[in-house]
């Protein structure tokens, strides 16, 4: 494999782009309109510009992606996340035209694509799985026995749904019908699909998955779990590695059940299995994400292993170079997603103009990042600008690390989710490990973090003060040489 075209754009790209170029791969970036002076664009040997802005004339014209590569004598196609990443019809696409797809076969993509079909596919291998209907319906009359017979509250998700879309709590029967019609409505604009099921609701579920990895000759191991319970609107902003609350045992029970998840659709290439755990450590099957996910790196840095690294030498048709028991957990990680979006106005979108934009730097932080100074953040792609990761030798000194860094991050002309990041690093259920996915709802709003960052500067305040008291009488030098250690996966 000698040139790899990116289907993507931003922050992944570059991801990709560098591992490519670290194996001595040649590789073609793809640009919209809107995103020609991108940093992904001039970090690429070659870039093709696909069209317009809007990615449906741009980003997702999978056709006109594989006509460009066969054009460049590309030899492989790399999705990233989001896009065309879970495309099956995409996948085939590019096999078809001789070009090697990195990532999983099209046949994985479409039976763990699908909530329904994934629960039918594990079903013989012994996953544990929420109580409910595995089946999509559309009658509320069958709904409402279901619901009686599993118990409210219930979860109606949309089988082809991701990012909390298609999906609603009903907390009582009388308000079944409402929340189905408008997960049907929702599914149906999301995903061209309106099917839903029912699964019992389990309350304060933390979020935690599983990173696989599988090769083309009957290798699969896990590289450990992740903990996503941070989110809003059910989705991730804060992730870390290890989980906090895992025992080793139960670490080794899910890392085993995820690796016969990936077993179960004949997986090859790095995915991740999604699991809820309950309050009594319970843990139940959600999904499995066909692709590279956005809070990859916390997964890298505590194995030490590259992951789109593996993905091309796995696509390459090699061998994994490593088992099992070659794998263990080293240090802490933490991400931060950082997103144009004002935490005090409900998380909405905050597009606008980075008229300043400067990284964090040190040893242990690395920043995984799109953009540069002056750059205008598009409305229409997702949000996010960057992802802040923090590695230390232990939970502890990876947050402060990420305190530290929060606080060297510095942004203007828009909102980002910077001070959520340092609210959360902040906040005693989340410093104790004892917090779920209702994190936000439990403890953040407005007035709380007004609270919290007032008390905060009052502190600091008095601690400036006593440290002055004490020192006044020294003169200190600062030695304030930067770190040697890379802020990135080169």
């Amino acid at each position: 494999m000698k040139k790899i075209l990116v289907a993507n754009r931003a922050e992944i790209a570059q991801r990709v782009i560098r591992s490519a170029k670290k194996m001595g791969i040649k590789t073609v970036a793809v640009y919209s309109d809107a995103d020609r002076n991108a940093p992904h664009v001039k970090l690429a040997d070659e870039a093709i510009c696909l069209g317009p802005a809007p990615s449906n004339q741009s980003y997702l014209l999978g056709e006109k992606i594989i006509e460009e590569a066969l054009k460049l004598g590309v030899d492989g196609i790399h999705p990233g996340y989001g896009f065309l990443s879970e495309n099956a019809g995409f996948a085939k696409q590019v096999t078809d035209a001789g070009i090697t797809f990195i990532g999983p076969s099209p046949h994985s993509i479409e039976i763990m694509g699908s909530k329904l079909a994934a629960k039918d596919a594990v079903k013989a291998y012994d996953i544990p799985m929420v109580p409910g209907i595995d089946k999509a319906i559309t009658d509320v009359a069958l709904a409402k026995s279901i619901g009686k017979e599993i118990g409210y509250p219930i979860l109606i998700k949309a089988s082809a749904g991701g990012g909390g879309k298609g999906m609603r709590v009903v907390e009582k029967e009388d308000e079944l019908e409402s929340q189905m019609t408008r997960a049907i409505s929702e599914a149906t604009s999301a995903f061209g699909d309106g099917s839903v099921f029912i699964e019992k609701y389990v309350t304060g579920p933390r979020h935690i998955e599983i990173q696989v990895l599988a090769d083309n000759h009957g290798n699969t191991v896990h590289l450990f779990e992740r903990e996503c319970s941070i989110q809003r609107r059910h989705q991730k902003v804060v992730e870390e590695a290890p989980s906090a609350v895992l025992t080793p045992a139960l670490r080794e029970e899910m890392g085993n059940a995820a690796v016969r998840v990936a077993q179960s659709c004949n997986y090859q290439g790095a995915g991740t299995v999604e699991f809820l755990l309950d309050d009594q450590h319970n843990f139940y099957f959600l999904e499995m994400n066909t692709r590279l996910q956005v809070e990859h790196p916390v997964s890298e840095l505590i194995t030490g292993i590259d992951l789109v690294e593996q993905q091309i030498k796995v696509a390459r048709n090699e061998e994994l170079s490593f088992k099992q028991e070659d794998l263990s957990i080293k240090g802490h990680a933490l991400e931060l997603r950082v997103y144009a979006e004002d935490p005090m106005n409900n998380f909405l979108p905050s597009i606008g103009n980075l008229e300043t934009y400067k990284l964090p730097v040190g040893n242990g932080i690395r920043v995984d990042d799109g953009y540069e100074e002056g750059m205008d953040i598009p409305i229409y792609y997702d949000p996010m600008i960057a992802k802040l990761i923090t590695y230390g030798n232990n939970r502890e000194e990876a947050i402060d690390l990420m305190k530290k860094a929060i606080a060297d991050y510095k942004i203007k002309g828009l909102e980002t989710t910077l001070p959520f990041g340092d609210f959360v690093c902040n906040h005693d259920a989340f410093i104790s490990g004892n917090f779920d996915t209702h994190f936000v709802k439990n403890y953040f709003s407005k007035e709380i973090f007004e609270e919290q960052q007032n008390g905060g500067r009052e502190l600091a305040a008095k601690a400036a003060l006593h440290f002055y008291l004490q020192k006044k009488d020294q003169l200190r030098t600062i030695n304030n040489e930067q770190s040697s250690w890379s802020s990135r996966l080169s």
